[in-house]
């Protein structure tokens, strides 16, 4: 039982340079139906108003705490900040994002309703519209398809399926779990794999419930941890924890771009494809790295054998996932979905 004077959930509010954006961030906090947080805003070393702007909300905000840290990036940030967290769930947001009045309260609702969830997600509306090219409407789509815990898992080498601003957490898990971690690919995605590796289950609040801003500036943009090469290590150091654990061969559905750089991933940590499955027909009958290349059609005389299927499109994948369970192949068992 929380005591009266405790909050129920902490929002971590990681803060660099975002004197523009944090006024309205935490204006939509201000308005959250569910009353009963506090914000631990932890400025990264900012070097505009963000200090003051994030001070000056403290003084008038009692439920606003600030952390100011040298300039250390967020991992290190986030770190600090999480043994300030004194609710037993902690809610992400970023400082340019936005949320919907009722975005706590459902998410809480949510994990209440659930106990076995250790964090759920909600979906996302991305802005500002106009400055939207095809791929990120693309993935605002896919991520609004994924509404269960069982598609989080799915779903979960394809991309990662819950936006981070959008997660809210049991603090004992983000904790036991050892907060988060620098390895060189994005740290959201990794605490995602680790949850998941570690039989934690993720749930989603099918609502867009968070406003989630595209500028030039995000992390995603410029750091080199979050080039798509390291989202494929990532997902290559998982799938051999994980999927691929007991096993150094596999079969790889799909040659595309995407499937030609999981090869290359799985390789380095020592996993080898036995066939490659594909529709192009310059590619069938050849022999690739000493794997087969094969058609579908094929799969069903060859030994059962731990298969990923890496493909980029989320149509491609439907046939894909239909196909194999004509077969008898178990989604999660028998084989994965990557991209």
């Amino acid at each position: 039982m929380t005591p009266p004077d405790q909050p129920l959930v902490s929002v971590l509010l990681p803060a660099w340079n975002a004197a523009a954006t944090l006024p309205a961030c935490l204006a939509s906090l201000a308005r959250q139906t569910e009353t009963r947080w506090e914000c631990v805003l932890a400025d990264d070393g900012s070097d505009d108003a963000t200090l003051a702007v994030a001070r000056d909300a403290a003084r008038h905000e009692p439920r606003i705490r600030v952390l100011a840290r040298p300039h250390r990036g967020i991992v290190a940030t986030l770190n600090d900040a999480l043994p300030h967290c004194r609710a037993p769930l902690v809610a992400r947001m970023d400082a340019d994002d936005l949320m919907h009045r009722e975005r706590l309260a459902a998410q809480m609702t949510l994990l209440e309703r659930e106990p076995e969830l250790a964090a759920t997600g909600c979906h996302v509306r991305l802005f500002p519209r106009a400055h939207l090219g095809a791929g990120l409407r693309a993935y605002e789509r896919w991520l609004a398809s994924v509404d269960s815990a069982r598609r989080v898992r799915e779903d979960a080498f394809v991309e990662s399926p819950v936006a981070h601003p959008t997660l809210v957490l049991r603090t004992e898990v983000l904790r036991t779990l050892g907060g988060y971690r620098a390895m060189g690919w994005p740290e959201d995605y990794d605490l995602l794999l680790r949850m998941l590796e570690s039989g934690h289950e993720i749930g989603v609040v099918p609502r867009r419930l968070v406003c989630w801003r595209e500028h030039a500036r995000r992390l995603t943009h410029h750091d080199d941890a979050y080039r798509i090469e390291r989202f494929t290590e990532c997902k290559a150091h998982f799938l051999a924890r994980g999927f691929l654990a007991h096993t150094e061969r596999y079969v790889l559905w799909g040659y595309g771009h995407t499937g030609r750089a999981l090869r290359r991933a799985l390789a380095k940590l020592g996993r080898t494809p036995t066939h490659v499955v594909e529709l192009h027909p310059g590619r069938l009958g050849q022999t690739i790295h000493g794997a087969r290349v094969v058609p579908p059609e094929a799969l069903a005389s060859l030994p059962r054998c731990p298969l990923v299927a890496s493909v980029a499109g989320v149509e491609a994948r439907s046939l894909i996932r239909a196909h194999l369970c004509r077969l008898g192949y178990r989604e999660l068992h028998d084989f994965v979905c990557t991209a």
